[in-house]
């Protein structure tokens, strides 16, 4: 049985907390939390609601769009060209207690409303203290919108690509244009033809575009081959932000084998170190120098470190020969100039706040994630932002984050983050 909003959106159990069906428990409704500053979120995330791609599809291809369909077993899961793909329990797990954390499947309402629901989000975001947000994809399209794609037929994925755009940016952002960034979703098997869609996409408002950290990771050509400049220079022209999403490459940072999971959870900035050198020594951001590239979900606690590490390779003179001088500045340099670097509960990197660079340090909720500071993120950017100048918080709560995506905040809102 395939799964409209109009079913969900009609039954009032799913927005109450406490038990469903013994299946979930919702921790008690949190009261507006009390506001410090003005913040803007530089990650959250989206599970898409059932009709996402709904009427967004050709005709032709509706019945192999992706569709959600409750099982005999009263599970829900994604239906895409005839293979299922769950909604993962970690997805969605704001408002839900600890020990109910899982990577086990799980149904829409067995999640906060906000997860999927536009307005119920809005809702979240005031409660939390976020005037703006971005909002990444989640499992069905894969962080940069891989598993839409990949291994796919061609005309079917890129309707699937184009209908989950469309649904973004309409009935997503849409409706609150105030308080959502648009971030599309790239076409993958084609560079020309993702470099035309980022064009199509900035003009109608898109200020952002998910992107993989490793695609060849994802069986597709590295950043080193130089196949991935026609987007590149469509992302520069247009000033789409590329954001670097971790986990964007379909892997994990790993150590043996048989470790237990908790390395991964620990490593997780490795992602973001480890793609911030690729991309660094691809010379991408050197072709391209305009080119702005968010470190998204990855912390700020390595940044420094790295930045320290890149100098003392540029003293060993290039030795093997990847920057030349006639670049003009070191790679430290131009990490500092294209990069961005988003901190969740990073409370002892912000002492290193000049050497990475005030201007390029944003923060995150992470919303409905497992590692969200949700209801709590201004309380906990308050404990982290502690001690330091008034100028360098108003950055890093919010004016980096808004000229980076080239989100104005309102005056008022600025001066005063309980104005809405």
């Amino acid at each position: 049985m395939s799964i409209s909003f109009d079913d969900l959106t009609s039954d009032r159990s799913f927005t109450t907390g406490g038990k469903i069906d013994g299946r979930a428990t919702f921790l008690p409704e949190p009261a507006r939390q009390e506001r410090f500053y003005t913040i803007i979120s530089a990650d959250d995330h989206i599970v898409e609601p059932p009709d996402t791609f709904a009427g967004r599809m050709p005709a032709s291809l509706a019945e192999r769009g992706p569709r959600v369909v409750e099982k005999p077993d009263h599970s829900q899961v994604w239906v895409y060209d005839g293979e299922e793909i769950p909604n993962v329990g970690f997805n969605a797990v704001v408002g839900r207690p600890v020990s109910e954390y899982s990577f086990e499947p799980t149904r829409f309402d067995e999640m906060r409303r906000g997860a999927w629901d536009i307005h119920a989000r809005i809702a979240d975001m005031d409660i939390n203290g976020i005037y703006a947000s971005i909002n990444f994809p989640s499992f069905l399209p894969g962080f940069c919108g891989q598993r839409l794609q990949l291994g796919r037929d061609r005309e079917l994925a890129r309707a699937a690509v184009r209908a989950w755009n469309d649904w973004h940016i309409d009935a997503w952002a849409g409706p609150y244009p105030d308080r959502i960034i648009p971030c599309q979703i790239p076409w993958l098997l084609d560079p020309q033809v993702g470099a035309e869609e980022v064009r199509r996409n900035a003009a109608r408002g898109f200020k952002a575009i998910t992107f993989s950290e490793a695609p060849q990771k994802l069986g597709l050509p590295s950043i080193h081959t130089g196949y991935w400049d026609p987007i590149m220079a469509a992302c520069e022209e247009t000033g789409t932000v590329v954001n670097l999403h971790i986990g964007s490459s379909g892997s994990s940072p790993a150590t043996a084998d048989d470790a237990p999971p908790d390395t991964v959870g620990v490593l997780f900035f490795g992602y973001a170190m480890f793609a911030a050198v690729d991309w660094l020594y691809s010379l991408i951001p050197v072709r391209f120098p305009n080119l702005r590239i968010c470190m998204s979900e990855g912390g700020i606690g390595w940044v420094a470190g790295l930045l320290d590490r890149l100098d003392h390779m540029l003293s060993y003179h290039d030795m093997y020969g990847t920057w030349t001088a006639d670049i003009g500045l070191t790679p430290a340099e131009v990490l500092q100039r294209n990069f961005w670097f988003c901190a969740v509960e990073d409370p002892s990197s912000f002492v290193q706040r000049e050497r990475i660079g005030v201007g390029h340090i944003l923060l995150e909720s992470d919303y409905p994630h497992c590692d969200s500071t949700w209801p709590h993120t201004q309380k906990m950017v308050r404990r982290d932002l502690v001690g330091l100048p008034a100028g360098d918080i108003g950055r890093i709560t919010w004016q980096n984050a808004a000229e980076l995506y080239r989100h104005p905040v309102p005056d008022e809102v600025a001066a005063d983050p309980n104005s809405y």
